[in-house]
């Protein structure tokens, strides 16, 4: 009994640093193969790339961990950036503009989530419909170009192409995200909420969970999250593009699987999904580093998802 007990305490230890561990290994290889990788202005810009997928990926596994899905992310990414571009270039004070940004962020967010609760439509089904819809109004709004001409506001081009004490403003807005994020899933009632739900929907409409307010919530915060990588973007480009964000909620989606979120919900953490983000990202920076094609790199994504997916399967 205490050995079986022992067995099942390794098991979870080990299903919890799997991650880390992948993480590492993955370090060393591409270490091993290309030097370069460690140096500290490599390291930099790899968090750098990182800090945009991993805020969407943290408002996602709040959407996974309940049993739902969110395509719209990368659309959600464009038009919120788009929106934000088209203030600052009118005129207004680029503070007020970002911040109006989130909020649209958010909006759009709820709208998935009032069409799953109270449409009762499929989370895959409904962020796949305003997937299209919000990427149509983005070409809509910039009429299919670039909105150039932003300006030279200290604080806007600061979000995306600023250092404080020599690190990156995203790598530090990643990192405020994630402190945030993570005291609100793992130590207040919204987070034990959120479990909840995922593990079981039925009881927790028993125990008295609101769960239409909470869901609608989560897909308004991985609205916001997805607009504050868009803003990001926006401001390192110095130009809001159309077609930004593409293919964004699969990076995403990927980032929390490979953390150890499960795809059925109510089991995961958002540490698991900074490490998963990492992942990701080192591995599109070891590639490149390397020289391997971008179209390579699309298969070997996709491995490693097909493998995090299998791996999560076998564990449940």
């Amino acid at each position: 009994m205490e050995n079986s007990m022992k067995k099942n305490q390794l098991k979870e230890l080990l299903g919890k640093l799997g991650p880390v561990l992948a993480l590492l290994v993955l370090m060393v290889i591409v270490t091993i193969l290309n030097p370069n990788f460690i140096a500290p202005i490599n390291l930099l810009n790899l968090l750098r790339q990182v800090s945009v997928n991993a805020l969407i990926a943290f408002g996602m596994t709040f959407v996974i961990l309940t049993g739902g899905i969110d395509l719209s992310v990368g659309s959600t990414l464009a038009l919120s950036g788009a929106l934000v571009a088209g203030m600052i270039a009118s005129g207004l004070d680029p503070i007020l503009a970002m911040i109006i940004g989130v909020v649209i962020g958010g909006v759009l967010g709820a709208v998935n989530g009032l069409l799953i609760t109270k449409g009762k439509m499929a989370p895959f089904i409904a962020t796949l419909a305003t997937m299209t819809i919000y990427r149509g109004a983005t070409l809509v709004y910039t009429d299919g170009n670039p909105i150039t001409g932003i300006g030279d506001s200290f604080i806007f081009k600061f979000v995306g192409r600023g250092y404080l004490f020599n690190i990156p403003v995203p790598v530090i807005l990643m990192v405020i995200a994630f402190v945030l994020l993570y005291v609100l899933l793992h130590k207040m009632t919204f987070g034990r909420k959120t479990y909840a739900i995922g593990g079981n929907e039925k009881a927790s409409y028993i125990a008295g969970i609101k769960i239409d307010k909470v869901k609608t919530l989560i897909y308004a915060l991985s609205g916001m999250m997805a607009s504050v990588a868009g803003i990001i973007i926006t401001s390192r480009l110095n130009s809001a593009q159309p077609t930004a964000g593409q293919a964004y909620e699969m990076d995403a989606i990927a980032a929390v699987v490979l953390g150890g979120t499960s795809l059925s919900g109510g089991k995961g953490r958002i540490f698991g999904t900074l490490i998963g983000a990492l992942i990701i990202g080192t591995l599109n920076n070891g590639l490149n580093l390397l020289g391997v094609s971008s179209f390579y790199q699309q298969i070997v994504k996709g491995i490693v998802i097909i493998i995090a997916v299998l791996l999560d399967r076998k564990k449940k």
